[in-house]
């Protein structure tokens, strides 16, 4: 302390307020420690060098890496070597589909879920249904649902987290299970080629950057009209204006939805088949039939209490419409009913963080499949509870559980995943899952209630608990 007055009263001398200012910092942090001691020193970075140029294999790794990319050089021959694509257990599926340029891998995956159902009754070898149709009823849905959002938090601070959490992203690609049951049950679903993908489907963002903007600008002149004394009956005919303009936008964009069309097929017998005119909500009941409330989604969120019903307020799409919810349960509790779904020839929904030790080409997710900690010499130690915690993980991709390989003693090994990224990835678009990798990644599956214990069955009657909009269990809802 004695040195550090010394050094201030020397630089009083040519400046007398800028050793007052130090001066004060000084006493400042006197409780916090010394402020020499809150900074990187010269001596602190000539330590640091020494280290790491004393070891040999920092060098190798700093030539490995710089030139290769640490992918390359973490990658694991052994994991490599052990790979392979065999299932005792296995849904016959049809050729992967392609999401593209989009975000769009919740509303791909749950018509795959359908897809199957449909091949069942039509008797078909392949086939897709329209993911276009489903995006643009999900998003002309979701503005509405979004400017009554604001209609709701009108009083609120524009600067608070509430609204800024609204208006960061008002109309992305993304969604949760219930939010695409919504979808399906008011709109039906229809066969691809009567509403085939266009450029700005593929290719979202240029689109969504303009649609965001238009809706911002909606809600700027709601809350301006609040505040000019509008009654709710006016606010809400404000609104009506604003969504005619965007179905234009929308039609514009993703082209006009049918309301009905000419349906007729020839299965995989060689079989020709009429029904003639259909619109899609007959279309769905027909040919899928899927009871959707026969289903419920599960969550591994071990930073939460178990057994236990959550939702998100705010997340949604359908004003009106089923609200997201989970059932926080056990790693052993996913595997039964997903293992049970797949024997009875049922696929399986699931959201995960599908960019952690994931080899793409591959199509491999498996926790060794990069040895990092030969190429830094550090662990990466956070436990999944942790990595929710301090946002290090959150749901970031929807796929679809379509077979299963298990051992002598019924356990499973790994699981084959149904993705969206097109043929090009793993076995013809399809990829695997280790089983390790599933306990730690993987966060939500969508399962049938009747492979579920009657116990957690009653949990779905009780109360939820409330998350807010910003909780990383709502993060598929903007993927």
């Amino acid at each position: 302390m004695r040195n550090a007055h010394r050094l201030l009263w020397q630089i009083a001398l040519v400046d007398v307020d800028f050793a007052q200012h130090l001066l004060a910092m000084n006493e400042s942090n006197r409780s916090a420690g010394n402020f020499l001691e809150k900074r990187l020193s010269i001596e602190d970075l000539k330590r640091f060098s020494l280290a790491f140029n004393k070891d040999p294999k920092n060098t190798l790794a700093l030539n490995a890496v710089t030139e290769n990319g640490v992918a390359a050089v973490a990658l694991s021959r052994k994991e490599v070597d052990r790979e392979n694509f065999t299932f005792s257990h296995l849904i016959e599926s049809p050729e992967a589909t392609n999401q593209e340029r989009s975000g769009r891998c919740w509303l791909f995956s749950g018509l795959s879920v359908l897809t199957l159902e449909a091949m069942k009754k039509l008797n078909l070898k392949t086939f897709e249904l329209s993911e276009i149709y489903q995006m643009f009823w999900d998003k002309l849905e979701k503005a509405n649902y979004f400017l009554e959002n604001i209609i709701e938090t009108r009083e609120e601070p524009l600067d608070g987290r509430l609204v800024s959490s609204l208006l960061s992203d008002p109309i992305s690609d993304g969604g949760q299970w219930n939010m695409f049951v919504n979808i399906v049950e008011k709109y039906g679903v229809i066969p691809k080629t009567f509403m085939p993908e266009t450029a700005n489907s593929s290719n979202s963002d240029p689109m969504n950057t303009l649609l965001a903007s238009k809706l911002r600008e909606y809600a700027k002149l709601l809350r301006d009209t609040n505040r000019k004394g509008a009654s709710m009956t006016e606010l809400r005919e404000r609104k009506r204006e604003f969504m005619e303009e965007f179905y234009r936008l929308l039609c514009i964009n993703l082209g006009v939805p049918p309301e009905t069309f000419y349906w007729e097929w020839r299965d995989k017998d060689g079989v020709f088949h009429r029904k003639g005119n259909t619109d899609p909500v007959q279309f769905y009941k027909e040919y899928i039939g899927t009871q959707l409330n026969d289903f419920v989604s599960l969550i591994n969120a071990p930073n939460k209490a178990f057994n236990k019903l959550y939702t998100v307020k705010y997340l949604s799409n359908v004003v009106g419409g089923r609200e997201v919810r989970f059932l926080n349960v056990d790693l052993k509790t996913m595997k039964t009913a997903t293992i049970e779904m797949i024997k009875h020839n049922h696929a399986v929904w699931f959201g995960c963080d599908v960019g952690k030790m994931l080899q793409t080409d591959m199509g491999a997710m498996d926790l060794n499949i990069y040895d990092y900690e030969s190429v830094y010499g550090t662990k990466f130690q956070l436990d999944k509870a942790a990595r929710l915690d301090y946002e290090d993980s959150d749901m970031t991709h929807a796929m679809v559980i379509t077979g299963v390989d298990l051992d002598e003693y019924d356990k499973p090994m790994k699981w084959r995943v149904e993705n969206s990224w097109g043929a090009a990835i793993g076995d013809q678009g399809y990829m695997f899952m280790l089983d390790e990798w599933f306990d730690e990644y993987l966060y939500e599956i969508v399962v049938r209630k009747e492979y579920l214990a009657p116990d957690l069955l009653k949990i779905l009657d009780t109360e939820p608990v409330v998350l807010p909009l910003w909780d990383s269990m709502c993060s598929l809802g903007s993927c």
